[in-house]
Order: structure tokens, then C-alpha cells, then sequence
């Protein structure tokens, strides 16, 4: 798949890490390459923490958003629909393990691990050049009618 998950099933999203309508958000695409959803993504001058690096925030941020959909894209596919359903986080541990240069494409790689229900576990891994700079793992929730997330695609 070329297009992005993100173009194909949300291009009305707002979110900040990874809608397409939101002008001012990181605009993350995830699509999906064998068993695994990747990104690839390259940070601008107000992205950063400090000289030459990327803030870690914003490095949680493209971990989080790429998981979830890599979540949404997982429950699509078991329940076997035309959509993903919306999906929240609702817990993930980032790792930050060396500093994330500026000056290069990032490569964003996310595997589910554990699928149960309406939830599923992540692992995703940022990387400059070669190198995890930053892991995360989640747990992301398809949400019912009536929570605020419900339909925001």
C-alpha cells in the first residue's frame, strides 16, 4: 500500500501527530510493509530540543500516533471491515536511548504483539541512520459510541 493509512481512511483528521487536515501537526503517513507499519518522517527547525537534536516530546508523539494506527490497521484486519475503527492510546512507555539527529529522514517501525478484544499491544522503534534513537510499547483501545474519539475519522 502506498498511500497512507492515515490519507486513505482520515484525511479529515485534526490530530496533531498524524492528521492530514492539521496544518500546523507533524503529518506522520504510516503505511504498511509486510508485517510491519513503517513511516518515514523529517523533522523541520521548530521540531527541535536543542541544536542538531529533536525534542523528545515530539519523538513520543510519532511513536504514539504510529502505533495507534498500526493498532487501528491490526483490529480492520481481524474483524475483517473496510475501515479501522477509532482507536485511543491508553498506555504507552517511550524509551528515549540516544539523541535524534535533525539533519536526516527518521524511520518509524511499529509490530503488534499482543491483540486481545478491542485492544491491542504495539512496539515501535524511531530510528536516524540505522539506530533506534527511541522505543515505545502501547496499549491502544478501539472506542465505543459515546466516547469523544467515537467517529473522529
Amino acid at each position: 500500500m502506498s498511500e497512507s493509512l492515515q490519507d486513505r481512511f482520515a484525511p479529515g483528521n485534526r490530530c496533531f501527530g498524524c492528521g492530514p487536515a492539521n496544518d500546523k501537526g507533524l503529518r506522520i503517513k504510516s503505511r504498511i510493509e509486510g508485517d510491519a507499519c513503517v513511516a518515514d518522517w523529517r523533522p523541520e527547525t521548530h521540531h527541535l530540543a536543542f541544536d542538531g537534536v529533536l525534542n523528545g516530546g515530539i519523538c513520543g508523539a510519532l511513536l504514539d500516533c504510529h502505533s495507534n494506527w498500526t493498532a487501528a490497521h491490526h483490529l480492520m484486519l481481524a474483524r475483517g471491515a473496510d475501515a479501522p475503527p477509532c482507536t485511543v492510546t491508553a498506555d504507552f512507555h517511550v524509551t528515549l536511548k540516544r539523541p535524534t539527529p535533525m539533519d536526516t529522514t527518521l524511520r518509524l517501525t511499529a509490530r503488534v504483539v499482543e491483540a486481545a478484544g478491542d485492544r491491542v499491544v504495539v512496539e515501535a522503534t524511531l530510528e536516524a541512520n540505522g539506530k533506534v534513537t527511541s522505543a515505545c510499547r502501547g496499549t491502544f483501545v478501539a472506542v465505543k459510541e459515546g466516547h469523544p474519539a467515537f467517529h473522529r475519522w
